[in-house]
């Protein structure tokens, strides 16, 4: 009687530990999804910005050219120069604000860095196990 108490709990142990294996690597290969594709999101974000601070520069050079040609016209158009220092203004707050984005971006990107060598480590490992109905993607 005493035997089969301990077969039964034992077996009871042994299927909670098998189940707890099996959420371990559901949760792990989950994880590894997510850190992929906050990845590829953090990518496309900073390519992004990076994109968007050299057609600000673009447009920076632009607007400076269009002050010096308003400068240099025979009168005064106080309009024209009025306008063209509110361009200036908000491009060169533009560029600020793209250049704030562009090193806390960095800075984010230098946090994952550890993050996504540990995922590359382990992603061939779980990469196998099909827990689900869907199989792995290639």
């Amino acid at each position: 009687m005493v035997s089969a108490l301990y077969t039964v709990s034992f077996v009871g142990i042994a299927v909670g530990l098998v189940l707890s294996g099996v959420g371990l690597v559901v949760a792990v290969r989950a994880w590894l999804r997510y850190r992929r594709a906050r990845l590829v999101f953090q990518r496309e974000v900073v390519m992004e910005v990076a994109r968007l601070s050299a057609r600000t520069s673009e447009l920076e050079r632009g607007v400076n050219d269009l002050g010096q040609r308003a400068a240099d016209l025979p009168f005064k158009l106080a309009e024209l120069q009025r306008s063209v220092a509110i361009l200036q203004v908000l491009t060169v707050s533009l560029a600020v604000t793209l250049r704030q984005a562009t090193s806390l971006l960095s800075y984010s990107s230098l946090k994952t860095l550890s993050a996504t060598k540990l995922g590359k480590a382990l992603g061939p490992i779980f990469e196998n196990f099909s827990f689900t109905e869907n199989p792995p993607r290639r």
